[in-house]
C-alpha cells in the first residue's frame, strides 16, 4: 500500500491513530484539519493534534475555512484515496468524485445508528450497551453512504465517554488497516444503508449538560458517564457549579425529594433521584480541582451537606 497517495482528513484526538497507520503504511501525501484556534483566557493559538503529527512527520497540512469552497488544492494533489475521520465539515461532491479510489469515513458507531457528530457521547447518554467503528464511503449527505465494513465493541454499565473513545480510535485504526487493501483492491463489500432504521447523534449543547434529578436514576448515570471527561455533566451546590464526572448506582428502591443529598458513604454523594438513589463519586467543583467525591468530604463540614438539594441556582 505504500504506494497509494493518501489525502487524510481530520481533527482531534480521536483522529490520530488512524493518521498514525495511514503514515506507517500508505504514502501520505496531504493532511486537511481544521483552522488554528485560540482559546484560553491569553487566547493563545492551539493546532489540531492531527496537524501536530503531520508537522511531526513533514507532511503538507491544508486548512480551509470553508472545505465547500477551497478544496482546489486538495484536488490538484491528486490522491489515490482520501480517507477522513473526525474532520468537522461537509466535504463537497467535487472533492468526493476526485479520487480514483473514493473517499472513505471512519465513523464511530454501527451505521446508520448515530449519524451526526457525537455518536460516542451518545451512544453512553442514550443507555446503548454496544456501539462499534464503521468504514463507509462517502457521499454528499452526512453519513449516508454504502457501508463497507463494521467491528463492534460492547459498552460497560460503568464506562465513561473518554474510555469508550480511546477504545474505538484503536478499532478505528485496526479497521481501516484490514479493510484497505481490500478498497484498493476492489474486493471491498459495499452494502446500502437503511435509512428508516437511521438515527442521528446531535452535537452536545449546554442544555444537555444540566444534570435533571427528577428524571430517573438510569437515565442520570448514563447522563453523567456520557459526558465524562468532555465537557462533563453538571449541576449546581450551595450556589456553585459542580461539574460530575462519575456515579454509581446504589439503590433503586429507595427516593426522596429530587435533588437531595440523603447520605453521604464511602461510595460518594448520595443523591435521590425521580425513582432511586445515586452516588456521586467523582467532581469538581468550582473554584476547586476535580476530586473524587471522597477526597472532597474530607475538606468540608459534611453534616452541612445533608439535606440540602442539588440544582438550586441552576446555571444555563
Amino acid at each position: 500500500m505504500k504506494d497509494k497517495k493518501v489525502v487524510f482528513m481530520g481533527t482531534p484526538e480521536f483522529s490520530v491513530p488512524v493518521l498514525d497507520a495511514l503514515i506507517e503504511n500508505t504514502n501520505v501525501i496531504g493532511v486537511v484539519t481544521q483552522p488554528d484556534k485560540e482559546s484560553g483566557r491569553k487566547q493563545e493559538v492551539t493546532i489540531s493534534p492531527v496537524k501536530k503529527l503531520a508537522q511531526e512527520n513533514n507532511i503538507k497540512v491544508l486548512q480551509p475555512v470553508k472545505i465547500r469552497k477551497e478544496y482546489r488544492e486538495i484536488i490538484d494533489l491528486n490522491p489515490d484515496i482520501i480517507v477522513t475521520c473526525a474532520y468537522g465539515q461537509i466535504i463537497p461532491k467535487e472533492l468526493l468524485d476526485a479520487p480514483r479510489l473514493g473517499c472513505i469515513n471512519v465513523h464511530a458507531s454501527l451505521l446508520p445508528k448515530l449519524r451526526g457528530g457525537a455518536p460516542i457521547h451518545r451512544a453512553i447518554m442514550n443507555g446503548f450497551d454496544k456501539t462499534g467503528i464503521t468504514i463507509m464511503y462517502m457521499d454528499e449527505h452526512m453519513d449516508t453512504g454504502d457501508i463497507i465494513s463494521t467491528k463492534e465493541i460492547n459498552i460497560d454499565v460503568d464506562m465513561t465517554t473518554g474510555e469508550l473513545h480511546d477504545r474505538l480510535s484503536i478499532l478505528g485504526k485496526e479497521l481501516l488497516l484490514e479493510t484497505l487493501p481490500e478498497i484498493i483492491n476492489g474486493t471491498n463489500n459495499r452494502t446500502k444503508q437503511i435509512d428508516e432504521e437511521s438515527t442521528y447523534a446531535k452535537l452536545i449543547k449546554r442544555e444537555d449538560e444540566y444534570i435533571d434529578f427528577n428524571q430517573n436514576t438510569n437515565i442520570i448515570h448514563n447522563q453523567i458517564r456520557g459526558l465524562s471527561p468532555f465537557p462533563g455533566a453538571y449541576t449546581t451546590m450551595n450556589g456553585k457549579i459542580m461539574k460530575v464526572y462519575k456515579s454509581k448506582l446504589i439503590d433503586l428502591n429507595k427516593t426522596d425529594i429530587p435533588g437531595k443529598i440523603v447520605s453521604l458513604s464511602k461510595e460518594g454523594i448520595n443523591v435521590s433521584t425521580k425513582d432511586g438513589i445515586i452516588a456521586i463519586t467523582d467532581i469538581k467543583v468550582e473554584g476547586r480541582k476535580r476530586m473524587s467525591a471522597k477526597e472532597y468530604l474530607n475538606g468540608v463540614s459534611q453534616t452541612e451537606l445533608i439535606g440540602i438539594t442539588l440544582g438550586n441556582g441552576k446555571c444555563e
